[in-house]
């Protein structure tokens, strides 16, 4: 990803042949929950999480999870996963009747919690990697943007209500706008 700083994480996969990607998975998380900072969400990512630091952090310090992509409340975009790559973000979960979504979709964390309003810059930042991903990939389409929450009812909340949908679209046309209107 443009601009994005790498951070390799050891928990991603082949694709299957045929996953083509085709879905955009907006997540969110803080660790410990609610807080911000401190580089847990990148230790946790690439599996030297200290689960002596937080009693949280001994629930959570053996699982193997990961994300293409983190924006942090800044905005900075940190790189675990090749795009081209499966992350391991979705777990159990579907869209449109098809299962695995980690074979077919792309995973971005937002750093926040579902009831935390998320910063300016973390819009801005997922407006533009969005509009890099659906340039670069033909089967995303804007109504294949959902939050874990749609492809996992029931297991998981995020984004959240914090997440303005509403504004993040709104953000992403302007965009699409300006761009369009400059090519012309």
């Amino acid at each position: 990803m443009a601009g994005a700083r790498q951070c390799p994480s050891p928990n991603q996969g082949e694709r299957p042949v045929d996953g083509e990607v085709s879905l955009l998975v907006i997540h969110n998380i803080s660790l410990p929950p609610g807080q911000f900072g401190g580089g847990y969400i990148e230790q946790f990512f690439t599996n030297v999480l200290n689960a002596d630091e937080h009693s949280y952090f001994a629930e959570i310090a053996e699982l193997q999870v990961s994300a293409h992509l983190l924006i942090d409340r800044r905005g900075e975009v940190v790189q675990f996963v090749p795009l081209s790559r499966r992350a391991w973000h979705a777990g159990d979960s579907s869209f449109a009747g098809c299962a695995n979504c980690n074979d077919y979709s792309i995973g971005i964390e937002l750093e926040g919690t579902d009831v935390e309003p998320y910063s300016d810059a973390q819009y801005q930042s997922l407006v533009q990697v969005s509009r890099q991903l659906l340039a670069a990939y033909p089967a995303l389409k804007t109504e294949r943007i959902v939050g874990h929450s749609d492809i996992a009812p029931g297991r998981k909340t995020d984004p959240g209500p914090a997440f303005d949908w509403a504004h993040f679209f709104a953000m992403l046309a302007r965009t699409d706008m300006t761009q369009g209107n400059s090519e012309e």
